[in-house]
C-alpha cells in the first residue's frame, strides 16, 4: 500500500459510490438509495441495457451516474473499471460488492464448471474490487467497502453448499481485510441478507426448487419471524447505513437481513 497520501479533507463535492451487479434487484435498489442520499453514482453490470435503465433513474434524482459493462471476475476489467471512475469523477468513497450468482446442487455432484463459476463471480470478483480500490482509499485514509453475503454465508444449507461456500469465504474476507485497513480509517463490512424476493436470483432458485423438492416463497415466508420476505430496499437500507458516517464505529462486521429467519 506505499501510495502517495492524499488530504480528503480537502476534497469538495458530492461523494463516489461504486456499485457492482447494479442493474436489477438489491444492487439496482442500492445505487437509487445512495443517489438520494446524494453520492455520484457509478453503476457496474455485464448486462449494459439493465444498468443504463439504473443509471437513467439515478439521473433524475439530480446526481451524476456513470456506465462501466464490466466482468468483475476478469482482474484487468476490475483494474479499468477502478481506473476509469478516478480520472472521471477523481475519487472512489463508497464501493459495494454486490455482483453474485447461485447454483443448486448437491455437493456430492454438482458440476465443477458451476462450482469455478461459483467463485470466480461471488469471491474472485469481491477479492480483486477490493485489492484494487483499496490502494487508493488507504491514500486518502478514508472510505467504505459493504461486501454482499448471505445468511448463507454463516450456515450451511443442503443443496446451497457451494454457494454457501462463496459467502462463508466473503465473511472471512471482510474480516481479515477490514483489520488490515482500519489503521488507515478504512472500514468494510458485510450484508447478509435472508430470502429476497424480487431479484432475479430469487426467480431462478424458483425455478430450480421443484427439482430439488424446496419449498416455495411463498412457503418460506411463514417461516420467517417477521412473517414476510425481505425485498430489495430492506437491503439497500441497511448498506447505505453501514456506508455512512452513522457508522463510523462498525467495521468487520457482517450484518444481517433476515426478518429472524437468522440470528447470528
Amino acid at each position: 500500500m506505499a501510495i502517495q497520501s492524499i488530504d480528503a479533507k480537502k476534497e469538495k463535492g458530492p461523494k463516489v459510490a461504486v456499485v457492482t451487479g447494479a442493474g436489477k434487484g438489491i444492487g439496482r435498489s442500492i445505487v437509487l438509495r445512495l443517489a438520494r442520499d446524494g453520492y455520484n453514482v457509478v453503476v457496474n453490470d455485464v448486462d449494459r441495457e439493465s444498468a443504463e435503465a439504473t443509471a437513467d433513474d439515478a439521473r433524475k434524482l439530480g446526481v451524476q451516474a456513470s456506465i462501466i459493462t464490466c466482468d468483475v471476475g476478469e482482474l484487468n476489467a476490475v483494474q479499468g473499471m477502478v481506473d476509469h471512475v478516478l480520472k472521471h469523477f477523481g475519487r472512489i468513497d463508497a464501493f459495494v460488492n454486490n455482483a453474485g450468482i447461485v447454483r443448486l446442487g448437491l455437493i456430492s455432484n454438482i458440476p465443477e464448471e458451476d462450482w469455478r463459476a461459483l467463485f470466480r463471480i461471488n469471491v474472485d470478483g469481491v477479492f480483486f474490487c477490493c485489492q484494487k480500490v483499496v490502494p487508493h482509499m488507504v491514500s486518502r485514509k478514508k472510505g467504505a467497502i459493504v461486501n454482499m453475503a448471505s445468511w448463507n454465508g454463516k450456515v450451511g444449507m443442503p443443496y446451497f453448499g457451494a454457494y454457501c461456500a462463496t459467502k462463508f469465504a466473503v465473511i472471512g474476507l471482510t474480516q481479515a481485510l477490514a483489520k488490515e485497513v482500519a489503521p488507515y480509517g478504512v472500514r468494510v463490512n458485510a450484508v447478509c441478507p435472508g430470502v429476497v424476493a424480487g431479484t432475479d436470483m430469487r426467480l431462478e432458485i424458483e425455478s430450480l426448487s421443484p427439482k430439488y423438492g424446496l419449498p416455495p416463497s411463498a412457503e418460506r415466508a411463514a417461516t420467517v419471524p417477521l412473517r414476510r420476505l425481505a425485498v430489495p430496499d430492506d437491503v439497500s437500507r441497511v448498506v447505505a447505513f453501514l456506508l455512512s458516517e452513522e457508522a463510523e464505529y462498525m467495521t468487520g462486521q457482517a450484518i444481517n437481513v433476515t426478518g429472524g429467519l437468522w440470528m447470528h
